[in-house]
């Protein structure tokens, strides 16, 4: 098979094409053959070695395809079942084995691309604004990089739930994107914290970061006391150290840095977040933006692309 594989960390030629060993499913797993895989923020993080990995790896955090052998002990997922993973290595390639728990069902009408397309940030999107934090109705609620592939979710989510959206932008077509899938108001970065203390005349009770240093100050001075920042990504660099008694000052602040594997740490709980994000997106109740698909070949630059910030919602390659 063929497939992408970092020998060495570093920029996105790191990225390599080439033939790899045809993979079996060991004891639990099952052989997959790949009709989408998702593109995301972590996978550039493998790369770059920030998130550090054995090398050689195959990346790819998140796929979508059809079943077609299983190993020793699977029971509960047969050759020719149609699923989708998220948080296992290796999606970028022909094929890929997956352990089976880690697996879900993808509903017959929804497609490959679109479960390989929502998984990831739709699970991301569902804990944060589920578990995280619980959005109530009447909440305010600050989405950052509200037309990205976790801030438009974050932002249909948070409606779902009945809460007041303000989201984050750098241009007028994304501007349009967040306002599409349901932001109340749509603010540019600078001076967006002030700006929100306007808007809500206290400020947000939550504020969902995945850009993380260049807004993070912002993000803490955009809360109403005792509210909540949740710092699930750095896509404009790595947060520096944080001294507790700013969030006494800022009016008994929470901050957390949460990640999706501590969400999905059951299959039973896998099962049910990852039951509401497809099934909401088979339905229509949420929408799947895909802003492009590249060959398996031009992963890197689809990497390129994402880190440039010249996207607005997902991105995946397809073998």
């Amino acid at each position: 098979m063929h497939a992408i594989v970092v020998s060495e960390t570093g920029g996105s030629a790191a990225l390599v094409h080439r033939k790899a060993p045809d993979p079996e499913p060991g004891p639990g797993e099952v052989l997959v053959d790949v009709a989408a895989a998702g593109v995301n923020y972590i996978d550039v993080y493998h790369r770059e070695g920030r998130y550090p990995l054995p090398t050689p790896f195959i990346p790819g955090s998140e796929g979508a395809g059809t079943v077609t052998a299983v190993g020793p002990g699977v029971t509960d997922v047969a050759r020719g079942d149609r699923v989708a993973w998220a948080g296992v290595l290796g999606g970028y390639a022909q094929q890929a084995v997956v352990p089976a728990e880690r697996t879900v069902p993808v509903p017959e009408r929804l497609s490959f691309e679109q479960a390989a397309a929502v998984l990831l940030q739709g699970l991301t999107a569902h804990f944060l604004t589920h578990s995280c934090y619980q959005v109530r109705t009447g909440d305010e609620v600050l989405v950052h990089a509200a037309a990205g592939g976790v801030g438009l979710l974050l932002v249909q989510m948070a409606k779902l739930r009945g809460a007041r959206v303000i989201g984050t932008v750098s241009t007028e077509e994304k501007e349009k994107r967040a306002r599409e899938a349901g932001a109340d108001d749509v603010l540019r970065y600078e001076g967006f914290a002030d700006a929100v203390r306007e808007l809500t005349g206290i400020g947000a009770h939550v504020v969902y970061d995945g850009v993380g240093a260049p807004t993070f100050d912002g993000s803490l001075a955009a809360l109403r006391p005792r509210g909540l920042l949740a710092l699930y990504g750095a896509a404009g660099g790595p947060v520096p150290p944080v001294d507790p008694q700013r969030l006494n000052q800022g009016g008994s602040l929470f901050l957390t840095r949460p990640t999706m594997h501590h969400y999905v740490a059951t299959r039973e709980e896998l099962l049910q977040r990852a039951d509401d994000v497809l099934g909401w997106a088979a339905s229509g109740a949420i929408g799947v933006h895909v802003h492009g698909t590249y060959p398996l070949a031009d992963a890197a630059r689809a990497h390129d692309d994402l880190e440039a910030r010249r996207t607005s919602g997902k991105l995946l390659l397809v073998p």
